[in-house]
């Protein structure tokens, strides 16, 4: 019997529900329900907004997936057993997958259910009656987590299908076919610019960790400098700087401390709440080395995954402040990603949130933008790249070591990896540099080769088979 599975929208829309909790960004979806006749009430609206944002949170995205596609498979992190689950998560990490890997098909579907949350959401707020300032806000935040899945997408598979509609019929989707990724970023980058106008500056307490203009802003720029749209990148990157709604916390680890989720340095951030059944987060369990007890307390399965390499360690300067909070060693000398680790108190519940945007990132890019623009020996650029390194306990830069734009351009993309380290940009700027082919194949010691159609993945081989005719394979996969 033919499996109906392409971009999961009969789950989906089974799954757009929420049930109601403490946190209005930590509840869960309803399994069971129908989205015909829901959304009457501005209640209803807002249990499909805290959908939209449980969609980035599961375990399919940002919740673990990711890690595999954006850390793993670049040179900053290994998985410590490569036979795991069959090879699934080695696989990324050996530049092996292939199109039946289930963690292809499993992100795919977790994008596209949240794609299809959004939508529904967007298709029917117009239709309520309700706060008009809740509903300019809730607009904003739903084109936002569509931009940001797409950008994730489009990212990982090259082009792919662009749905900005609700799919009521199942059957719809095996019309969609796959859209150019010129097309996909076009729609991104209108989503975030609708949202950014509206958005607030900032949110009531009860909704911490809701998304801002500052958010759209800071992703817009991200999305202009991949497209190297130099100029663009640094206009709206400096929309957020003078925004003065964010700035550098003073010491480097109190950005990742629980106890200081959503800081003034952070721009957006994954909730997750240890107290809540299933909205806990898994990231000790998974960093942890591989049967260790030292990280987890022996709470639930060390797995060892996302584990540093040496070379990253060692390429640390001296006297980096980054370098300890970022990585940890237990006692018998293996290291595990310490950032985002709190011991759980329930297998896979922990209280750590995950950073997908803050304003240290913001600087890097802005200054990046700048020296593409033009390089100068004084301005701006060297002023905040040197509040990044000034903070991690280095010296600032001066014009005389780094005296042209090329010398300024590898400065900065090297700030990034140590101060970025595992959270989710080192593969995607290894991509926009260019640098992804040449360093991995330094990195493998000859154990292989990395080419340049591995730089995206495959698309699951279940939307192939679902619609043959439309779906097409990635060249060589």
């Amino acid at each position: 019997m033919k499996k109906y599975i392409i971009m999961s929208y009969v789950l989906t829309t089974l799954m757009v529900l929420c049930s109601s909790c403490d946190d209005f960004l930590n509840q869960e979806p309803i399994s069971n329900g129908s989205v015909t006749g829901f959304y009457k009430t501005q209640a209803d609206i807002e249990q499909g907004v805290a959908g939209a944002y449980n969609s980035l949170q599961s375990y399919k995205q940002y919740g673990a997936n990711f890690i595999f596609f954006m850390e793993v498979r670049s040179d900053n992190t290994y998985t410590e057993s490569i036979t795991t689950s069959g090879g699934i998560y080695g696989d990324f990490d050996l530049f092996r997958t292939t199109s039946t890997n289930s963690i292809l098909d499993l992100t795919w579907a977790g994008c596209y259910e949240g794609i299809q949350r959004c939508n529904i959401v967007l298709g029917n707020i117009d239709n309520v009656v309700m706060d008009e300032t809740l509903r300019k806000q809730y607009k904003g935040e739903m084109l936002f987590i569509r931009a940001l899945t797409y950008f994730n997408l489009v990212r990982i598979w090259g082009d792919v299908p662009l749905v900005i509609k609700e799919v009521k019929d199942p059957f719809e989707a095996f019309a969609f076919t796959r859209t150019p990724s010129t097309e996909v970023y076009q729609q991104i980058v209108t989503d975030l610019n609708d949202a950014a106008g509206l958005l607030s500056d900032k949110v009531e307490k009860a909704r911490t960790g809701a998304i801002t203009v500052g958010a759209a802003n800071a992703l817009l720029g991200k999305v202009y400098l991949t497209l190297k749209d130099y100029q663009k990148a640094e206009n709206v990157l400096k929309k957020v700087i003078d925004s003065k709604v964010y700035n550098l916390l003073d010491n480097y680890g109190d950005v990742f401390n629980v106890l200081n989720k959503n800081s003034i340095e952070s721009i957006f951030e994954i909730q997750y709440n240890k107290d809540v059944t299933d909205q806990g987060s898994r990231f000790a369990n998974i960093f942890a080395p591989k049967g260790s007890t030292e990280v987890t307390g022996g709470v639930g399965t060390s797995l060892g995954d996302n584990t540093p390499t040496e070379d990253l360690y060692g390429k640390y300067e001296d006297g980096d402040l980054r370098k300890d909070i970022s990585i940890g060693r237990i006692s018998d000398g293996r290291l595990y990603c310490k950032k985002f680790v709190v011991a759980p108190v329930l297998p896979n519940q922990s209280d750590a949130n995950f950073i997908v945007l803050r304003y240290a990132d913001v600087l890097l890019m802005y200054v990046e933008a700048l020296n593409e623009n033009n390089y100068k020996t004084d301005g701006d650029a060297f002023l905040y790249l040197n509040k990044i390194r000034e903070r991690a306990g280095l010296k600032a830069y001066t014009s005389e070591e780094l005296p042209n734009q090329e010398m300024f351009r590898g400065a900065v993309w090297n700030e990034r990896r140590f101060e970025l380290a595992f959270e989710n940009h080192r593969w995607f700027d290894l991509l926009r540099t260019g640098k992804a082919v040449e360093i991995m194949n330094a990195s493998t010691d000859g154990e292989f080769t990395v080419e340049s159609y591995q730089l995206i993945y495959p698309i699951p081989q279940s939307q192939i088979d679902a619609a043959p005719d439309k779906m097409m394979q990635n060249d060589r996969y």
